[in-house]
């Protein structure tokens, strides 16, 4: 999610992130356990949180960094992965220019380093695995639905799922490697040769809402605010029922 205030020295040196205890048993240690380069922008930070309870595919947590100082910086993150990674969790993060949080994690935190997690949070934008799913996401917008997908493979599940991502370009598609058949990609500056640029449209979005499988799609759009528009007009276009449109929003 898009960062808002401009960057400051307090989370610059490694070993400066302090864990302040839970208050009222909320925030938990997460432990970094990884770092993975997922594009030239966006990364995955692993964590390991013993006493994550779990969450659903679509929901997303509360991250805190707290200075030596008490200075402390909190902002919302969709958990990217999937819930039967018992006592791990998954952020993958765009380094934002001029982001404090984003900057820190891309620049400064190793593995090893402690910080604070609460969640998981809402319910609105989760996906139990009962329904057929129909997401389209745009930029760090995949990040909830990759969840989803993650899930809907681990678990094996019958219920039939699409995916529609839109990136800039292939270097900027996150998570490229996990896309299968059931995937829809979309580029909007440069594209493989033979493979069409241009925004999201209805040729594209029209057919998956007219292969809805016996009682509908329940569709989940998560990107920009421009992107949630546009998308969620094509589906609303293509005959997708409004209530059943569930919209994520990042900036």
């Amino acid at each position: 999610m898009t960062e808002t205030f401009a960057p400051e020295t307090r989370f610059a040196v490694p070993g400066r992130i302090a864990v302040s205890g839970r208050a009222a048993a909320v925030w938990q240690p997460a432990t970094l356990t990884q770092i993975r380069r997922e594009t030239p922008y966006a990364s995955t930070f692993r964590f390991a949180v013993p006493g994550w309870a779990g969450h659903l595919p679509g929901q997303h947590l509360m991250l805190r960094l707290t200075a030596a100082d008490g200075y402390a910086a909190q902002r919302h993150y969709s958990i990217a992965s999937p819930p039967d990674d018992a006592g791990h969790i998954e952020l993958t993060l765009d380094h934002v220019d001029g982001g404090e949080v984003s900057g820190w994690f891309h620049t400064v935190a190793r593995p090893g380093d402690v910080i604070e997690v609460r969640g998981p949070l809402s319910g609105f934008f989760a996906w139990p695995g009962d329904r057929p799913a129909l997401l389209l996401g745009a930029g760090s917008g995949v990040v909830p639905l990759i969840s989803m997908l993650r899930r809907h493979r681990a678990g094996r599940l019958s219920v039939p799922l699409r995916l529609v991502v839109s990136a800039r370009s292939p270097e900027e598609l996150i998570y490229a490697r996990e896309y299968g058949p059931e995937t829809t990609r979309v580029f909007t500056r440069s594209a493989p040769p033979g493979v069409a640029v241009g925004r999201l449209a209805a040729a594209q979005v029209a057919p998956l809402v007219a292969e809805a499988p016996s009682g509908g799609w329940e569709a989940y759009v998560c990107g920009s605010n421009g992107f949630a528009e546009h998308a969620s007009r094509l589906l609303v276009e293509a005959g997708q029922p409004v209530d059943r449109i569930r919209i994520e929003r990042f900036g």
